[in-house]
């Protein structure tokens, strides 16, 4: 059961390379429907243009990085998406706010988020502002991730 509550973002940056960056804040959603809010950085370059990075601060050493695809991810804001290990969906709390739920990990131990539709479609918008949809290959320079790739072999 969701209970009433207060998600939100945040001021947005870009940086000169390309990038998109806000704090979004979460709602880790556990056992009994125990809520942890918690605070998540995406992130968005034109470097990697079909990808959003969901970076979760655990108190662990390294953050837990989760690449969410940017289709999906907006696709998500209107219908269910996503099979296996992301999975997304739109829902509304009792007091009318609308969410994004995003599942993350295999079935056998997953973690839910709670998160605020609108400010995930807010930063969303600014992403295809940077990078229209349909446009994402001309940011991909083929022969340079190749090279990087030889260059590791």
């Amino acid at each position: 059961m969701t209970s009433a509550m207060s998600l939100g973002v945040a001021e947005m940056s870009t940086t000169n390379h390309g990038t998109i960056s806000t704090e979004q804040d979460l709602r880790l959603v556990g056992p009994d429907d125990i809520i942890v809010p918690l605070t998540a950085d995406l992130r968005y370059s034109r470097q990697d243009p079909y990808a959003i990075r969901m970076s979760l601060d655990t108190g662990l050493e390294e953050p837990v990085v989760w690449a969410l695809d940017r289709d999906l991810l907006t696709a998500a804001l209107h219908a269910p998406e996503g099979i296996g290990d992301v999975r997304l969906w739109p829902s509304v709390t009792p007091g009318g706010d609308k969410l994004l739920n995003i599942e993350l990990g295999p079935p056998s131990g997953y973690a839910r988020f709670e998160a605020s539709a609108a400010e995930i479609g807010a930063f969303l918008a600014r992403t295809y502002e940077l990078v229209p949809a349909g446009q994402e290959s001309a940011c991909l320079d083929i022969d340079a991730e190749l090279t990087e790739l030889l260059k590791q072999a």
